[in-house]
Parts: C-alpha cells; sequence; structure tokens
C-alpha cells in the first residue's frame, strides 16, 4: 500500500470541494500527515521535517532542518558544512539550515498511517468549519432532525452539523425517534474529546421566549415586552408581560386573536403543556397576586428584605394556589423571584351570648337534615307512651 502522489493531489482537490473546506486548509493536513510519514520510513521522529505539496504536478519535496557541524555524527540532523554551502553559499558552522529531500513514495506502514491521519484531521477540520458557522446562531431556534436516541442523549443533525440533546434538555412530555423533525433551541457550541458539537435543547425557558418573538411581531417593534419567564418544560410555562404603549393589551397580544398566537406555541412545545399570560406589574404585591393566577390572593405580605412573601388566600382557593405537586407556587415564586408562603384566610370566629354575662357559645343552630333527625324522649314520656300501648293491646 504505496501512495501514488498524483492521485493524491487530485484527491486534495476533490476533498476540499466536496467537504466544503479551504483548499489551503487540506493541503496544510496532507502536508503534516506527509512529514510524519517521511520521519517514519527515512528518518526520525524527532527531525524537524517540511513537506511541500504541488497540487498541479502531484510533486512532492522534503525539506529536513539540520546543524551545519564541521564532522557529521547523526546524519538524522546534522549535514557537514561543504554540503550545507551548495544549500546556502554563507552557510557557517553551528546553523541550522533546510536540507531538501526527495521523495517518490513511501512504505506501507507509513502510507497507511498518514493516510488515517489525513482523513481525523479532515473530519476535525469539516466539524470545526461547521461549527464556526453556527456560532453566531447560539441563542437562536434552529431546525433539526433526530437521527439516534441512546439512553440519556438524543443525537440530531443540523444542517451538516451534529448536533446533542441531553437528558437535562429534553422536554418530560416528549417522546424522540429517528427521523423526527424539531425546532430546538441552540444553547452552546461545547468542545469535547471528539471535538466541537452543538448543544441544543428543547426544555430551556429560552425556547419559549424565541418562540414568541417569531409569533407576535409586537415584541420586535418594542411595544409589548417579556419580563420573566418560568418554565417546567412538558408541564407548564408562566409568562409576565408587559405594554409600554399606552392602550394595548399585552396578554392579548401574546394570546392573539381566538388565542392564535398562543396556540401555535402550544403546538410546538406540546399539547400538555400549558401557558399561563399574566401582566407584569412593578409592585411586587401586585405581580405576586398575579403570577399565582388562577388564584384569587386576599393579601401579600413581603418581608423587609423583599426575599420571601406571605400570601393569604381564601381556604377553598388553597389547593389552586399551591397546584398539583406544588407546581403553581413554585413557577410563581420562579417568575417573580421571591419566595413564596400560602396560607388559607382564617375563619371569623363565631359570635357569643350576650344575655349571661358567662363564657358559654350559644347553642348551634339546627339544621334541616337535624330537623328530619328522630328526637329522643324524656325518661318519663317513653315510660307513658308504653303504658298506653300495653293498655290498648290489651283492649
Amino acid at each position: 500500500m504505496e501512495f501514488d502522489i498524483k492521485q493524491l493531489a487530485q484527491a486534495m482537490k476533490l476533498i476540499a470541494e466536496e467537504k466544503n473546506l479551504p483548499e489551503d486548509m487540506v493541503q496544510e493536513i496532507v502536508e503534516q500527515a506527509l512529514a510524519a510519514a517521511y520521519k517514519r520510513d527515512y528518518g526520525d521522529r524527532e527531525q524537524e521535517v517540511r513537506v511541500s505539496v504541488n497540487l498541479s504536478t502531484g510533486a512532492v519535496d522534503v525539506f529536513v532542518e539540520k546543524e551545519v557541524v564541521e564532522t557529521v555524527g547523526d546524519g538524522n540532523f546534522e549535514i557537514a558544512l561543504t554540503d550545507a554551502k551548495k544549500a546556502k553559499k554563507d552557510a557557517k558552522v553551528g546553523d541550522m539550515i533546510e536540507q531538501f529531500v526527495e521523495v517518490k513514495t513511501f512504505g506501507r506502514v507509513a502510507a497507511q498511517t498518514a493516510k488515517q491521519v489525513i482523513m481525523q484531521r479532515l473530519r476535525e477540520a469539516e466539524r470545526e468549519i461547521v461549527m464556526a458557522e453556527y456560532e453566531d446562531k447560539i441563542g437562536q431556534v434552529v431546525n433539526a432532525v433526530v437521527t439516534r436516541i441512546e439512553s440519556r442523549i438524543v443525537r440530531l443533525e443540523i444542517g451538516k452539523a451534529q448536533a446533542i440533546m441531553p437528558q437535562s434538555e429534553q422536554s418530560k412530555s416528549e417522546r424522540y425517534f429517528p427521523g423526527q423533525r424539531l425546532r430546538v433551541y441552540l444553547k452552546d457550541i461545547e468542545k469535547g474529546f471528539r471535538g466541537p458539537q452543538l448543544v441544543v435543547s428543547r426544555g430551556a425557558s429560552e425556547l419559549v421566549r424565541a418562540l414568541f418573538e417569531a409569533e407576535v411581531p409586537e415584541m420586535e417593534s418594542g411595544a409589548v415586552e417579556i419580563k420573566a419567564l418560568a418554565r417546567e418544560a412538558g408541564i407548564r410555562t408562566k409568562l409576565a408581560v408587559h405594554s409600554t404603549v399606552q392602550g394595548v393589551d399585552p396578554v392579548g397580544t401574546f394570546v392573539g386573536g381566538h388565542g392564535t398566537r398562543v396556540n401555535a406555541i402550544v403546538s410546538e412545545i406540546g399539547e400538555q403543556e400549558k401557558i399561563d399570560i399574566v401582566v407584569w406589574d412593578e409592585s411586587p404585591e401586585v405581580f405576586i397576586a398575579s403570577a399565582l393566577s388562577p388564584t384569587k390572593v386576599s393579601s401579600v405580605k413581603i418581608d423587609k428584605e423583599g426575599k420571601r412573601a406571605q400570601v393569604i388566600v381564601p381556604e377553598d382557593q388553597l389547593s389552586v394556589a399551591i397546584g398539583k405537586g406544588g407546581q403553581n407556587v413554585r413557577l410563581a415564586s420562579k417568575l417573580t423571584g421571591i419566595e413564596l408562603d400560602i396560607e388559607a384566610e382564617k375563619s371569623a370566629p363565631e359570635a357569643k351570648s350576650d344575655d349571661s354575662g358567662d363564657k358559654a357559645e350559644k347553642p348551634k343552630s339546627e339544621t334541616v337534615a337535624d330537623s328530619k333527625k328522630p328526637k329522643l324522649k324524656r325518661k318519663s314520656e317513653l315510660e307513658s307512651s308504653l303504658l298506653s300501648a300495653i293498655d290498648e293491646h290489651g283492649e
């Protein structure tokens, strides 16, 4: 297995075109691999070797850096002064010069190693070029196709780039399968041992924000804005919105006519996920009451440091305020940035008797249900009833 230099030159041009890589980058990768192959076949690993490939002719020129000496001890690293002056007329002892070495081919092992190195470096270069294209797209929503499902990672393809979606970035209500088309939030470019790779998310709060930015044109003009957003992917999202233009209803703007805008977002993130859109207010008390929607709040009391609030709600609203598994109050806390303690409103104490000066409570009024129950008779009444019944029976 030996290199055909002319074929290699042609292959380099094709690789550059097919992989959309700069030709000089491909040439540099090949030259570095050939330098390593030369050291394996003809020289020493410690040598400084430079290779130049002519893409037109396919010629390979090898230059080995050597020290000029009077008497050569190691031909791999040293060159005699007389030979050095042939390459450089003013050469002198102690100089470092490059000696030209003609190489027509490489041995089997060196050729195989060089090809492996070339393919590996080309893959790395291709990945880096593609990643560079997506650096300015971080923070945007992009289209992706699921390629493979692993135990904790979903692998996707975005154009020519490969991406991963870790379990922490997945939506709890979604199930993924190969070939599935998704809109994902491009979160980051991560540099791992396999090289850089895109990290995308379906569970990030920013995905919902970006989708609303695309769906609500008034956001671009600045008429309305999202002040805060809290999300538990696949379950529920709370959105605090604000209008900067008098007369513009922020909630209605985000919901859209007949709910078209919010429904478009729900269709994208999954029908199981609910979206609550509330009005932001600069007053923390008002904002907290709004954030706990659909709960009816009686009062809000914030501590002096402004980090915690006591929220009083009617007793029949307590479960609504807390939500399933504490979800409603948890999201409201994230939305407002304040820890919320929910308490039921205490019922008013019952009135006490004014006739007697004692502390005895008034007897409770009889209910309709109680009036239907048979009343117990006193002992004397029971005896009379029994005697009457005996007399009647005797007659």
